[in-house]
């Protein structure tokens, strides 16, 4: 299964956040959002694609998020939790740790906002468009099948 959530970058953007990284549906962000990418995102994780919800909550998948800023990208992996409400209509935070909020989609993930590609990070900052791919699968990817899935669904192209 797979979703899409678009955002904005802010001069704002720090992404220095050890834990966790967010996408939020704010129109603002302060200094303090040291783990926040992305505001005026299009989605809070309560209205991801319901099927793509359903995985997430299952305790056995695999949770990918591609992050593509003018071609640039990068894949955070995780998983999921039958735990996992989904029910934030605001934020979408994905999370090293095993915590769990309302807005959390992924747990145990292998980065944070201050692992992101810094050349990421500096077009967000200059304020450029995030595109940020959600990917289930009941089974481990390898990064090629993860960008060939969104190659297949999605116009776009990756540098």
């Amino acid at each position: 299964m797979i979703d899409v959530i678009k955002a904005k970058g802010h001069y704002n953007v720090k992404a220095t956040h050890k834990t966790t990284l967010e996408v939020t549906k704010d129109s603002f962000l302060t200094p303090r959002g040291d783990c926040i990418i992305g505001i005026n995102a299009d989605k809070g994780a309560s209205q991801l694609d319901e099927r793509v919800k359903d995985e997430i909550r299952r305790d056995t998948s695999y949770i990918y998020a591609v992050i593509v800023v003018n071609g640039i990208y990068d894949i955070v992996s995780g998983r999921g939790s039958s735990q996992l409400q989904l029910t934030n209509p605001n934020k979408i935070i994905i999370r090293k740790s095993t915590f769990i909020s309302d807005s959390t989609i992924m747990l145990n993930a292998d980065k944070s906002a201050k692992d992101i590609d810094r050349r990421i990070i500096k077009k967000l900052q200059q304020g450029s468009d995030l595109t940020l791919f959600i990917i289930t699968s009941n089974s481990p990817l390898k990064n090629e099948e993860i960008l060939r899935i969104i190659v297949n669904s999605y116009p776009i192209s990756f540098t």
